[in-house]
């Protein structure tokens, strides 16, 4: 029979195993990272279409500074359209989006509620709107984009990509530990690691904010994700359909997170219940595909759907640490080998961080929020204990925005 000791090595050794193979995965991400050599030329033989949808509920606090930026976009104007789908709302999001120049959507389902529906039933009037375009593009009603977005996207599509992701990225907010370490985790999930993925030619996904598609792909392969993660979902059946969605690190996003870490409680709820029926539905498909085909596009996307957010998974491992140094203290000398074992995944989990903030040529803020990563975790678990006592819901639900926002935002990252 085991003692209990046996037993807390076997499951030390079978948790380590686990958290060195993906802490390993991103790592190496990271490493990859850095042979990645960003475009500055984008020139192209043709000028393509574009309608950039914009799905807002109940954003007049922020549709304007958005707009502004869309407009901004150096591209010859008479080839993109600014659409807002005012979906469900009841403040002034489709009056301040008109006002703008915006051509406005107005959608009331009290049924069908959520992004992922608003998409499609505006993906369905643009595809056989006349004239046609040739790609539609979805930016975020918090958002900011580069001027030279379209460029990049046009350039991508002349060379081939049916679907593209930009570098979906958070507006710095020294002041609000929150914000900083979302912007830290975003560099890393939206930025290094799709980087790295380019490298070895894998699909980079889709985040949902500053995605491109070809309407050819959304003809074929029509938008039919409504799930709390409606992006990913996409991203993934592109991929089980033999498309691979390419990573555009030219271009760029910036999202304004909420600096009250409260406001940002309703927001990441959704990003973490809607992440299991999306693993439980494609796990087992991007399985049996990379067998059948051989493939390792599945296999990593995969390996990309059941890895934690960087912050669960580190944590899980400086905790085990914690254990394993508890343990050794108290005379149970196998667990001085654990001890050192976990110290080790410590130690590849900074280097991730480290290699993938530098790969991404982050500011000194980006580095400094890596400290704020005990207090995040902890405000974590309290957020989960409160979503394990909430139903499962499909609506769209507003994340609570702050009143004070930069103004001076979309000239500055028009400049980069």
């Amino acid at each position: 029979m085991l003692t209990i000791v046996e037993i807390l090595s076997l499951v030390s050794a079978g948790f380590f195993l686990l958290y060195l193979s993906l802490l390993s995965t991103l790592a190496l991400l990271s490493t990859l990272a850095l042979f990645t050599r960003p475009k500055s030329l984008f020139d192209s033989s043709g000028i393509r279409r574009f309608a950039i949808v914009v799905p807002a509920h109940n954003e007049e606090s922020s549709i304007e500074r958005t707009l502004r930026s869309l407009s901004a976009i150096m591209y010859p104007r008479k080839y993109f359209d600014i659409v807002v789908i005012a979906d469900n709302c009841e403040d002034r999001t489709a009056d301040l989006a008109r006002a703008h120049g915006a051509i406005v959507y107005e959608r009331m389902n009290p049924t069908l509620r959520g992004k992922g529906y608003a998409l499609r039933w505006c993906f369905d009037q643009l595809l056989v709107k006349q004239p046609t375009y040739d790609a539609i593009v979805v930016i975020d009603a918090d958002s900011v984009a580069s001027s030279n977005f379209l460029s990049v996207m046009n350039s991508y599509i002349e060379k081939g990509s049916n679907a593209v992701q930009c570098s979906d990225m958070v507006e710095p907010q020294p002041q609000a530990w929150s914000s900083e370490i979302t912007r830290l985790g975003f560099t890393l999930y939206n930025h290094v690691r799709p980087s790295g993925r380019s490298v070895i030619r894998c699909s980079a996904g889709v985040r949902g904010n500053g995605m491109c598609f070809t309407t050819e792909t959304l003809r074929t392969i029509p938008w039919n994700t409504y799930s709390l993660n409606e992006d990913l979902e996409y991203g993934l059946v592109l991929l089980l359909h033999g498309r691979t969605v390419d990573f555009a690190p030219e271009a760029r996003v910036w999202a304004t997170m909420p600096s009250n870490a409260k406001n940002a409680e309703s927001q990441r709820a959704r990003w973490e219940k809607g992440r299991i029926p999306v693993i439980r539905k494609y796990g087992p498909k991007l399985l049996n595909a990379a067998l059948r085909n051989r493939s390792i596009r599945p296999f990593d996307a995969f390996v990309e759907l059941i890895t934690p957010p960087f912050v669960n998974l580190f944590g899980g491992v400086v905790l085990a640490l914690i254990v394993n140094v508890g343990l050794w203290q108290f005379g149970i000398q196998q667990a001085s080998l654990f001890s050192l074992l976990w110290l080790s995944l410590v130690l590849v989990g900074i280097f991730h961080v480290i290699v993938g903030l530098y790969a991404a040529d982050a500011d000194v803020l980006q580095y400094k929020a890596f400290f704020y990563i005990p207090r995040y975790a902890l405000w974590k678990i309290l957020l989960y204990t409160k979503v394990l006592r909430r139903g499962q819901t499909q609506e769209w639900i507003r994340t609570s925005r702050d009143h004070s926002v930069r103004t001076d935002v979309v000239s500055e990252h028009n400049k980069q």
